[in-house]
C-alpha cells in the first residue's frame, strides 16, 4: 500500500511558481509506518492514475477553483481500487458534494495536520468514516513541512506559514470562516528552522503563506486598552510581540533572502512594523485593495480601507518603508461603471503598486457574497446543463458564464474585456520596465520583466475572464516563464547555514 497526495490543476506548467505547502505538511502528517508518501502536483504535470494499485490511499486537496478537475481525478482513482480522501477549504464547506461527485470514501473538514493519519489508518482497516472533523487546531500542533520530499528544480519560490486565520470579515473571502477569525500563530523557532532548511536547499525567494501577516492592528490594541479587564489587551500584545520576535530573527538570516507575504492595508499606519518587515528581508506583500471608490469598498465590507487620493497616499507609505506591493483589485462590483477600469489602472500606477492582480467578482462558497447571491436569486438562479450557476465550479470552464452575477450597468462581456484590457496594459513591456526602476541592476530589471510576463500569462490569461484558446497559449508561455524564473531566482545551496538564536 502506498499513500499518494495530489494537488489537482486544470493547467500544467512543467515548473511551478510557489510550492503548494499543504502537500508537504500532509506528508509530514503521514504516519511513518506507511513510508514516504508520493507527492504529485498537477500544476507541474498531470497525475497518472494508472500507477495506482488496489488498496492505495489517495489524498486530494481542493479549493473551489480546482474542485471539478479534482472530482474527476477522484473518480478515476476509485475506479482503480484506491481509497479516496478529500480535504481542503472546499470539501470543508461542501463535504457531501465530494462524497457524491468525487468518488470519495472520506472527507476531512478543517485542518489535516492531526486527523489525516487517522483517516489513512481507517482506510487501511477498511473502515473509513464519511467525514473527519479536523477542526481548527492550536498552533502548537501545526506540522513542519517535509521539504526533503521536494525536487528543488520544480519551483521558483518556496513557502512557509507563520499564522492561520484572519480577524477581518470581508464579504468576498471565506478564510475567516474556514480558518477562523482568531489568529493561530506558530511558534517562532519552527518557522525559522523551516526557512533555514529552505535556504540550505538554494531557495532565496520565500512566500510567507499566511492569511494575514499583520493579525493585530494598532487600533485593535487601542480598543483593547480601553477595557478595564486587560486580558484581551495582553493577548493581543503577546501576538504582536511574537511578530517582532520572528522578524528580529529573520533579520539575522542571509541578505540574499527575499520574503513576500499578505497583509491588510492598516499596516501602512504602523511604521514600526513596516520597518521591522524591511529589516527582516520582507520585500513585498499582497494587499487587498479590492476597490478604489468608497462605494466599491462598501460593496465588499472593506470600508476599513481608504479610497481615491487617500488610498494613493497610503499605498505609497509601503514603498517609502521599502515594502513593495502586489495590489489585488476586483471588477464587477455593483457600484462599478465603465470608467472604473481606467480609474483603477490609473490609480494603481500613481500609487506605485509594483505588481497587481485584477479579478472579476466571483461569489465563492463560504462567503457573505455567496450567501446573499443564493438568497436573492432563489428559484430564479440560471442553469447551465442542469447545474445552477451558483455551483459555478461544477460547470466546465468553456461553458461557465464570464460574469456570474448580473450587473446593473454592464454586460458580462464588457466586464471580461475591461478586466483583460487592464491586465494587458498594466503588464505591457513599457509599463513593467518603468516600474522596475526601483532596481539598480540591469539583470534584476530583466528578471522583473520576466516575472511581470509570468504574472500576466499564468494568472491574467488563464482566469475566468479569459477565453479557452488564450488560456491554452498562456499555459505554454507561463510554463516557459516559470522555468526561467526558477533559474533566475535560485541561489547556491548553503548546507552549513545555522539557525539564528535570540
Amino acid at each position: 500500500m502506498r499513500v499518494h497526495i495530489v494537488n489537482p490543476s486544470h493547467f500544467s506548467f512543467g515548473t511551478g511558481f510557489i510550492t503548494p505547502r499543504w502537500m508537504f505538511v500532509l506528508a509530514a502528517a503521514t504516519p511513518a509506518q506507511w513510508g514516504d508518501p508520493v507527492l504529485s502536483d498537477e500544476s507541474l504535470e498531470p497525475f497518472d492514475t494508472d500507477q495506482l494499485e488496489k488498496g492505495d490511499v489517495v489524498g486530494i486537496g481542493l479549493h473551489t477553483g480546482n474542485a471539478l478537475v479534482g472530482y474527476a481525478l477522484g473518480e478515476r482513482a476509485r475506479a482503480r481500487g484506491a481509497w479516496v480522501i478529500y480535504g481542503g477549504s472546499h470539501p470543508t464547506l461542501f463535504p457531501e458534494e465530494a462524497l457524491e461527485r468525487g468518488g470519495a470514501h472520506a472527507v476531512v473538514k478543517g485542518d489535516g495536520d492531526v486527523v489525516w493519519g487517522e483517516a489513512i489508518q481507517d482506510c487501511v482497516n477498511g473502515t473509513p468514516k464519511r467525514i473527519y472533523e479536523g477542526g481548527q487546531i492550536g498552533a502548537g500542533k501545526f506540522r513542519k513541512a517535509r521539504w526533503d520530499l521536494m525536487s528543488r528544480e520544480s519551483y521558483a519560490w518556496a513557502s512557509v506559514q507563520t499564522v492561520r486565520g484572519c480577524p477581518k470579515h470581508c464579504s468576498f473571502c471565506s478564510v475567516w470562516r474556514t480558518d477562523g477569525q482568531e489568529p493561530r500563530q506558530r511558534e517562532v523557532n519552527p518557522v525559522i528552522e523551516e526557512i533555514v532548511e529552505l535556504r540550505r536547499m538554494g531557495f532565496r525567494f520565500i512566500a510567507l503563506a499566511d492569511d494575514n501577516f499583520y493579525p493585530v492592528t494598532l487600533d485593535d490594541l487601542k480598543m483593547a486598552a480601553r477595557r478595564e479587564d486587560k486580558t484581551r489587551y495582553n493577548e493581543l500584545k503577546a501576538l504582536r510581540d511574537e511578530r517582532f520576535e520572528l522578524m528580529g530573527l529573520m533579520a539575522q538570516l542571509p541578505d540574499d533572502l527575499n520574503f513576500f507575504t499578505q497583509i491588510t492595508m492598516e499596516s501602512a499606519e504602523d511604521p514600526e512594523f513596516l520597518d521591522a518587515m524591511r529589516a527582516a528581508h520582507i520585500r513585498g506583500a499582497l494587499v487587498g485593495v479590492e476597490a478604489v471608490t468608497p462605494e466599491g469598498l462598501k460593496d465588499v465590507y472593506k470600508d476599513f480601507n481608504l479610497a481615491g487620493e487617500d488610498l494613493v497616499e497610503r499605498l505609497k507609505k509601503f514603498k517609502e518603508h521599502g515594502v513593495y506591493i502586489l495590489g489585488s483589485f476586483i471588477f464587477g462590483l455593483p457600484s462599478d461603471r465603465p470608467s472604473t477600469f481606467d480609474a483603477t489602472a490609473e490609480l494603481a500606477q500613481r500609487a506605485g503598486v509594483t505588481f497587481a492582480q485584477f479579478v472579476t467578482l466571483t461569489p465563492f462558497p463560504g462567503t457573505l457574497d455567496f450567501e446573499k447571491w443564493e438568497r436573492e436569486q432563489g428559484d430564479e438562479m440560471p442553469m447551465v446543463d442542469g447545474v445552477p450557476v451558483s455551483r459555478h465550479w461544477l460547470i466546465p470552464q468553456e461553458k461557465r458564464p464570464k460574469l456570474l452575477t448580473p450587473h446593473p450597468m454592464m454586460s458580462g462581456e464588457q466586464i471580461r474585456q475591461g478586466t483583460q484590457d487592464v491586465w494587458n496594459n498594466f503588464y505591457s513591456l513599457k509599463a513593467a520596465w518603468k516600474r522596475s526602476d526601483m532596481l539598480k541592476s540591469f539583470w534584476n530589471r530583466v528578471a522583473f520583466l520576466v516575472c511581470s510576463k509570468a504574472m500576466l500569462q499564468a494568472f491574467g490569461n488563464t482566469g475566468l475572464a479569459t477565453d479557452s484558446a488564450r488560456a491554452s497559449r498562456a499555459t505554454k508561455l507561463g510554463g516557459f516563464a516559470f522555468s526561467l524564473l526558477q533559474k533566475i531566482f535560485s541561489a547556491p545551496p548553503m548546507p552549513d547555514l545555522q539557525v539564528p538564536t535570540r
